[in-house]
């Protein structure tokens, strides 16, 4: 198998490059509390699709800074409750999806909420309010500003509120909640349960958002990392301002959160990825102390692995 990173061995001892900031826990605990001072005035909305075993809602929420962030919501019929649910998200620049992809859920008795991630292809608001550019990013975004303005660190508190959300349905077992998503929607799904620890399951795909620096230092600040290299070349090109900018990215790096995560995980990984390298997501998986286990793609990159889905599935019907 040709490498694109470290050896498989290398991969499962790996601890990150990108340095953590020394108020990493005092931000996070900062912002949950800034989350939960929030009216979520939520508001739920037939859709115009319709199934007959499951009603159909946009649900819309207010976030952190006054956002209004949608999400689609799946309530199956006829089953006993309270419920199993999944919380679902979206890779970088996308969208909640079809209603059609989440009826599989919604068949097995589960409610099934799909988020549209602020600013991106979705429903969802981005109200700005940052000094300084936004380039074309939205990691950068806010890094000229105060560390409590970054853009991601609202996306994942949205994870977080999202999932409480879910939890305070009566339909819903807030014991019995899982939550999913590929890249972007990897690391959301890893920023959800770090934030809202009564997670009970989560199947991250190769997860986004994790060990910047190593990024950088492979060249792979190109495609959907392209933002990080255009910050340096446009705003710091001496790279004078390189720990800086690395550490104030550790407050959305994932793998700084993960050590938080009380649920079960279930990671993929695919070992020719060239997008999100192999040990930035073992950065993450590596400081997860609760029950992990990963899936192994050797000849896979950024891309889909096919049976995963399945095993996702019958990972979720264990909650």
């Amino acid at each position: 198998m040709p490498l694109v990173d470290m050896p498989l061995n290398e991969l499962y001892q790996y601890e990150g490059r990108n340095p953590k900031p020394a108020d990493h826990a005092e931000y996070w605990e900062r912002a949950i509390a800034e989350m939960k001072a929030v009216d979520p005035q939520i508001e739920l909305i037939p859709s115009e699709f319709q199934v007959p075993y499951a009603d159909c809602f946009d649900l819309y929420f207010t976030g952190v800074r006054g956002a209004r962030i949608h999400a689609k919501y799946i309530r199956p019929k006829q089953v006993n409750e309270p419920h199993p649910a999944v919380v679902q998200f979206h890779g970088y620049s996308g969208n909640a999806g079809d209603w059609h992809g989440k009826l599989g859920y919604a068949a097995l008795g589960y409610s099934v909420f799909a988020m549209d991630c602020r600013g991106q292809c979705g429903l969802s608001e981005d109200t700005g309010g940052v000094k300084g550019t936004t380039l074309n990013g939205h990691i950068v975004r806010g890094l000229d500003d105060n560390p409590d303005n970054l853009l991601f660190r609202h996306m994942f508190l949205d994870t977080a509120q999202l999932a409480g959300i879910a939890m305070s349905m009566p339909e819903v077992d807030p014991n019995r909640v899982g939550a999913m998503g590929g890249s972007q929607g990897g690391a959301l799904t890893i920023a959800c349960a770090a934030l809202e620890p009564r997670i009970k399951r989560l199947a991250p795909v190769f997860p986004f958002l994790s060990d910047y620096r190593r990024v950088w230092e492979m060249d792979l600040a190109k495609d959907a990392y392209a933002e990080l290299k255009s910050f340096f070349r446009y705003f710091d090109p001496q790279h004078e301002r390189e720990d800086e900018i690395f550490t104030k990215l550790g407050y959305i790096d994932i793998q700084y959160l993960a050590e938080r995560i009380e649920g079960e995980v279930l990671m993929a990984v695919g070992l020719s990825d060239t997008i999100c390298p192999p040990s930035t997501q073992f950065a993450a998986y590596n400081k997860i102390k609760s029950p992990k286990k990963t899936v192994i793609y050797p000849d896979f990159g950024h891309e889909h692995l096919p049976g995963f889905d399945d095993i996702t599935m019958q990972f979720m019907l264990q909650l």
